[in-house]
Formats: structure tokens, C-alpha cells, sequence
């Protein structure tokens, strides 16, 4: 079945280029139909037959399709906004983590056999409960906020960054290798903690722990999560805000290990 959304037309060029192209196929069925019915009337009969054949499609078809068109102009707007909805955390604007799943996926599916390198970085606020506790959940919507526009201010336009639940987000860097990947995440870890945050009269200074993989070869989004996710939390055991990368390729993490993490 054809999704609606993509099938629809979402501009205005799109509806009047619609209505012209359903008007003139109206117009030539309208002649054909009428040249076929009376054209052993006689000429006089055929030519008045004709001009009704004319009239009829522009007065009232051409109209009609304009409307149609508009209305599903609109909804196919509306069911746009639906699906972006249902793809971004609410609080964040983040991808949400079903949708960041989903788009990092068919990026790595997508590379085929030329395999681009990349990098996956999990982040988490440091002492977020801490925040929630001495000054509220709504000074903690405020500071999960602050922190995703300080990433943002260091991300590229190809990057993407979805909220994985709670105080933790991740954040894929496409074509980017372990070098670079490190130098984006001290970028990224620098910005928060210069950040503004002020619940109170006193600012209250922002951290984060960064973990995370980068890869040359072929892998999938399970793989650059579990071993991210493993790496993030060894960045807090060593003490919070600070960052812990590895190559996927790398024997210091082995899949015993991360099991063990994951379990």
C-alpha cells in the first residue's frame, strides 16, 4: 500500500499541477466522449455538443480538483506531522530512540560494500538525579534541553542524535573515525560544561561521561550500542565528566565483557 504522506501532493505547486493535469484529462474524455455520441448528428449539433463538453470541465472540474487537491494538500501535512511526532522525544526534539534505531540502521544497511567508517557515542548527564532532587523535574526538563543544544552546537549537518531514555542520548557520526570521533566528544563534553545552567540564583554547572565505538568494517546498531553503552560506563567509573572511546575492533573489550555489563 502506498503511504499516503509520500503519494500526496505537499506544496502548492503540487495541487495546481494537479487540478491542471486532472482538468485536461477531464477536457479530452469530455470531447472524446462527446465527438463519439453526436458526431452522426450533423456539424451544428457535434460543434454545440463540443463547446458544452468544453464548458462543463472548466466551471465545475477545474474547481473541484483545486479543492481536492487542497484538501489532500492538508493531510498529507497533517499525517507529516504525525509521523515527525511520533519519531521525536517531545521534550528534546531528539529522534526518539525507536526512530534513532531505525535511521542508523538503514545508514549502516546503506554503505553496501565500500563500508564508510563511523563513530557511535553514548552520552549521560552526570549527578542527574541530583538535579532532580534539589531542584525539581522542571529545572531537570531544562537542563536535559541545555544539554542537547550545547551537542548540537558541535554537531555536523549529517550527524544525528536521538535521546535513548531518561538522562542518556546517542549520537552517530557518520564517515568519522576514531580520531575525530574523540576530538567531537571532548568539543561536545567542553560545551556542556560551559553551558548556563541556573535553577536558582546559583549556576550549577553541567557534566556529562561520553563512551563510544568507532568502526571500519561492517557491524549494526546493536553491536555500536552494546559496545558504546559499555564504554560509557567505564568513562563514570573513571570519575564522571570525561570521555571513553574505543576502535570496534579493539580486543580490550571482549563480547564476555560486555555481556556481563548488559546483564
Amino acid at each position: 500500500m502506498i503511504n499516503i504522506a509520500l503519494a500526496s501532493p505537499k506544496t502548492w505547486s503540487s495541487v495546481i499541477r494537479l487540478t491542471i493535469l486532472a482538468t485536461v484529462a477531464s477536457l479530452l474524455v469530455s470531447l472524446l466522449f462527446n465527438a463519439l455520441a453526436f458526431g452522426d448528428l450533423g456539424q451544428r449539433t457535434l460543434q454545440r455538443s463540443l463547446i458544452s463538453a468544453l464548458v462543463a470541465p472548466l466551471l465545475i472540474g477545474a474547481p473541484l480538483f483545486f479543492i481536492i487537491g487542497w484538501r489532500w494538500r492538508s493531510l498529507a501535512l497533517a499525517n507529516s506531522r504525525l509521523g515527525d511526532l511520533a519519531r521525536t522525544d517531545s521534550l528534546t526534539e531528539c529522534l526518539n530512540r525507536g526512530a534513532f534505531a531505525d535511521r542508523v540502521e538503514d545508514l549502516l544497511a546503506g554503505t553496501g560494500m565500500e563500508m564508510a567508517t563511523g563513530s557511535f557515542l553514548m552520552i549521560d548527564a552526570d549527578n542527574f538525579k541530583t538535579i532532580n532532587d534539589r531542584y525539581g523535574h522542571e529545572a531537570g526538563d531544562q537542563a536535559l534541553r541545555i544539554i542537547v543544544r550545547s551537542i548540537r552546537t558541535i554537531l555536523r549537518r549529517q550527524d544525528i542524535i536521538g535521546r535513548m531514555g531518561g538522562e542518556e542520548f546517542a549520537v552517530y557520526l557518520p564517515e568519522t573515525a576514531l580520531a575525530d570521533a574523540a576530538v567531537m566528544a571532548e568539543r561536545i563534553r567542553r560545551a556542556v560544561n560551559l553551558a548556563v545552567f541556573t535553577p536558582t540564583t546559583v549556576p550549577h554547572q553541567l557534566s556529562i561521561s561520553i563512551g563510544g565505538v568507532a568502526f571500519d568494517t561492517p557491524t549494526n546498531f546493536a553491536r555500536l550500542f552494546s559496545l558504546a553503552d559499555y564504554h560509557l560506563y567505564a568513562a563514570k567509573n573513571d570519575g564522571r565528566n570525561c570521555i571513553n572511546l574505543i576502535q570496534a575492533d579493539d580486543t580490550e573489550t571482549t563480547p564476555d565483557a560486555i555481556d556481563a555489563h548488559l546483564g
